[in-house]
């Protein structure tokens, strides 16, 4: 999208099971009696993903993403924010629990921070008020599920094919490059 159009797309962290448990919950237990059919909903997450050439593998269980959303914006500050894919890579096809420091101290280390600041930047919780107004700001803008992409005052809810994304850019007055 940003080497189609002038857009600068901006990770805005959203609180998603923020009642989550330290290890984590089994999705079927997170989604028990809503009627909802979880091999169905992999499949199609599964059939975008593979349309846009994304990985994405089964996931048993969600975990608290909280102190991932924290690393995320110190890694953004820290002008690394392939930080995101790292955790994209984590959670969605390792399946890896992103709620506990030694993992995220590995995936910072993978981009080029250091580990053992990432550490201290978690136990200080260094950038809970910038996830906090993260919260605030998605709550203002009406979001209710991730991931939602916002532009000009319009948004688009859940995994999207390109087009829609294209489509939203267009409406909100996005130049082509």
């Amino acid at each position: 999208m940003v080497k189609a159009y002038d857009v600068r797309p901006a990770h805005v962290q959203f609180p998603l099971h923020p009642d989550t448990p330290s290890g984590g919950i089994a999705l079927a237990e997170l989604f028990a009696g809503r009627g909802l059919d979880l091999n169905a909903m992999h499949a199609r997450m599964k059939s975008l993903m593979d349309a846009e050439g994304l990985p994405y593998a089964r996931r048993e269980r969600t975990y608290n993403s909280r102190l991932a959303q924290e690393l995320g914006k110190w890694g953004e500050a820290a002008g690394r924010p392939a930080i995101h894919d790292a955790l994209y890579r984590a959670y969605f096809v390792d399946g890896a629990d992103i709620g506990t420091v030694d993992v995220l101290a590995g995936l910072a280390e993978r981009v080029g921070l250091p580990a053992d600041e990432a550490r201290r930047v978690l136990s200080e919780r260094a950038f809970r008020a910038a996830v906090d107004r993260d919260w605030a700001h998605a709550r203002a803008l009406g979001v209710t599920g991730v991931p939602t992409f916002v532009a000009g005052g319009r948004a688009v809810v859940g995994a999207q094919p390109y087009e829609a994304l294209e489509r939203l850019v267009q409406l909100a007055g996005a130049d082509r490059r």
